[in-house]
C-alpha cells in the first residue's frame, strides 16, 4: 500500500525537515491549516493514508474501519483493558461483522467500529466529536470512544491511542463500509473559551449572527443565539420531514439518489405539531444563522429548559457557515433533527428549541465552510441529507400534520452500489421480510 500523508510510517518523519511545523496558534479550536500539520507530524495517524478532503474548517473527518461489533449494551473501557476485549471478556459482543465491501447494520441494534484513524497528542490538545450533518439527518445516532475513556465525544489532552465509533441508526437500516465517514473531531488548545454575551449581542446588532427578515426580529441571545422552530415554511408548503418506517436499507454511499417519498412523509405548514414519541422529525430554524470565519459554533443536542425533545445530533457548525468568507452569504438556516424522548410534546411555530453557542477559534482557518470545499449545506432551507434527491424536497406533496392535542395523528457515490439491491442489502431484506410474516 502506498504510504501518503497521514499514514502511520510518517510518524516517524515528525521531526523531518520536509514536514516542518507551522508556528502554533493561540488557545481555541484548531483551524484546517494546523489539523493538516497534525496530519503532517504524525500527531494524526491512520491505517489508511488521510485525504485533504478530510479536513474541515475546524473538524477533521473520521473514516470507518473495516470491522464492526455488535453489542448487547453501551459501554465505557475500563482503564486496564481495551475496548474490544472488555466487550469479549463480559460477554457483550454478539457478532463480528466484515464491512470492507458493505454490510446493514439494523435499526436499533448497538455496534461499535474502529475507526481508521488514531492519535498521539500533545499535551495541550484536546478533542470533542459530533455526528456529521448527513449523519444526524438520518437519526442515526453516534458517539466517539477512545481506550480507556471515562467520557463519550471526548478526547482528553495528551491522548495517544486508537478511536472508535458507537452507531445505532434509531430509524433506517444502513448499509456501510469501510472508509465511510459518520463523525467529525474538532481540536482544542488551552481553554474552551466561548464568547461572551456582550460581544455576542455587539455581533447580533451588526447582523453577523442571523440574517432578520419579516419572520424575525434578528439575533436574541441568552446564554448563546436563541433558536425557534418554524412551522410557517417561510413561503413553502412545506414545514418538516417525518420518518417513515422501512426495511428498504438506505445506502449511504448514495448521493442524491433515494426518492423522497419512500422515506419520508412531507409535513405541511401549521402554528403547532404533535412530536410522537419514537418518531424522527426534520425541522428548521426560523433564523437565517451566520458563523463568521474566525468563530465556530456548537448546538446543544437539547437544553435543560427544553429536554423534553433533542432538537440536533450534529452539533458542530463551521466557521464560514450562513456566513461565507467575508460575509457574502445572508445566513443559513439551522435543520433540527428533532426526536421527542418519553411523551408527546406540543410544537408551536416560533418556539424556543435551542441555543447555539459560538467559540472563539485559535486562528482564522484557511478553508471556510462552503461550495469551494464541497460543503453539501451552505445555501440550504429545510434540506434533508445528501442521499435524498434534492430536486425532490420542494416539490414533494405535504401531508397532514397533528395541529391540536386531540388530534395526533457525505461520501462519494460507489458504482457497484447502484444496482437495486447488493448481496448485502438482499440478504438483510429477505431477514426483515421473514420477520413480518
Amino acid at each position: 500500500m502506498p504510504q501518503g500523508v497521514g499514514t502511520k510510517a510518517e510518524a516517524a518523519l515528525a521531526s523531518d525537515s520536509l514536514f516542518p511545523q507551522r508556528k502554533t496558534t493561540g488557545e481555541g479550536i484548531l483551524p484546517s491549516q494546523e489539523i493538516m500539520d497534525l496530519v503532517r507530524t504524525g500527531k494524526i495517524l491512520a491505517s489508511d493514508e488521510i485525504g485533504e478532503d478530510q479536513i474541515q474548517p475546524s473538524s477533521i473527518d473520521l473514516r470507518l474501519g473495516p470491522t464492526a461489533y455488535r453489542i448487547r449494551a453501551s459501554f465505557l473501557p475500563r482503564k486496564s483493558m481495551t475496548l474490544i476485549d472488555q466487550a469479549r471478556a463480559n460477554g457483550m459482543l454478539t457478532e463480528t461483522i466484515d464491512i470492507s465491501k458493505g454490510a446493514v447494520l439494523e435499526p436499533n441494534a448497538i455496534y461499535v467500529l474502529p475507526l481508521m484513524e488514531s492519535l498521539a497528542l500533545p499535551q495541550d490538545l484536546y478533542g470533542i466529536a459530533n455526528p456529521k450533518s448527513s449523519t444526524g439527518r438520518l437519526d442515526i445516532f453516534t458517539r466517539l470512544i477512545t481506550e480507556f475513556g471515562d467520557e463519550f465525544e471526548r478526547v482528553r489532552r495528551g491522548y495517544n491511542g486508537g478511536l472508535y465509533i458507537e452507531v445505532v441508526s434509531q430509524t433506517f437500516p444502513i448499509l456501510v463500509r469501510a472508509g465511510m465517514k459518520l463523525n467529525q473531531l474538532r481540536f482544542g488548545r488551552g481553554r474552551r473559551i466561548a464568547v461572551g454575551e456582550e460581544r455576542l449581542r455587539q455581533l447580533g446588532q451588526k447582523d453577523i449572527l442571523t440574517a432578520p427578515d419579516e419572520d424575525t426580529s434578528g439575533a436574541t441571545v441568552d446564554r448563546g443565539l436563541r433558536l425557534t422552530v418554524d412551522l410557517e415554511g417561510n413561503g413553502s408548503g412545506i414545514v418538516g420531514y417525518r420518518a417513515k418506517k422501512t426495511s428498504q436499507p438506505l445506502d449511504l454511499g448514495l448521493l442524491n439518489h433515494y426518492d423522497v417519498d419512500d422515506f419520508w412523509t412531507p409535513l405541511s405548514k401549521t402554528d403547532e405539531c404533535i412530536l410522537e414519541p419514537g418518531e424522527f422529525y426534520i425541522l428548521a430554524s426560523k433564523q437565517r444563522v451566520r458563523i463568521p470565519a474566525d468563530l465556530a459554533a456548537e448546538m446543544l443536542p437539547y437544553d435543560l429548559s427544553t429536554q423534553e425533545f433533542r432538537v440536533h445530533y450534529a452539533g458542530f457548525f463551521d466557521p464560514g457557515f450562513g456566513y461565507g468568507e467575508k460575509g457574502e452569504i445572508a445566513g443559513t438556516r439551522a435543520v433540527l433533527e428533532v426526536r421527542a424522548n418519553e411523551m408527546p410534546i406540543l410544537l408551536e411555530d416560533n418556539q424556543f428549541v435551542g441555543r447555539l453557542n459560538y467559540f472563539y477559534m485559535a486562528a482564522k482557518p484557511e478553508k471556510v465552510y462552503g461550495g469551494s470545499i464541497g460543503s453539501n449545506y451552505q445555501l440550504q432551507g429545510l434540506a434533508l441529507s445528501k442521499q435524498f434527491k434534492r430536486e425532490q424536497f420542494a416539490a414533494s406533496k405535504p401531508a397532514g400534520i397533528s395541529t391540536s392535542r386531540a388530534d395526533v395523528d457525505e461520501d462519494g457515490p460507489n458504482s457497484k452500489s447502484r444496482f437495486a439491491l447488493n448481496e448485502s442489502e438482499a440478504a438483510y431484506a429477505l431477514r426483515a421480510k421473514s420477520r413480518t410474516e
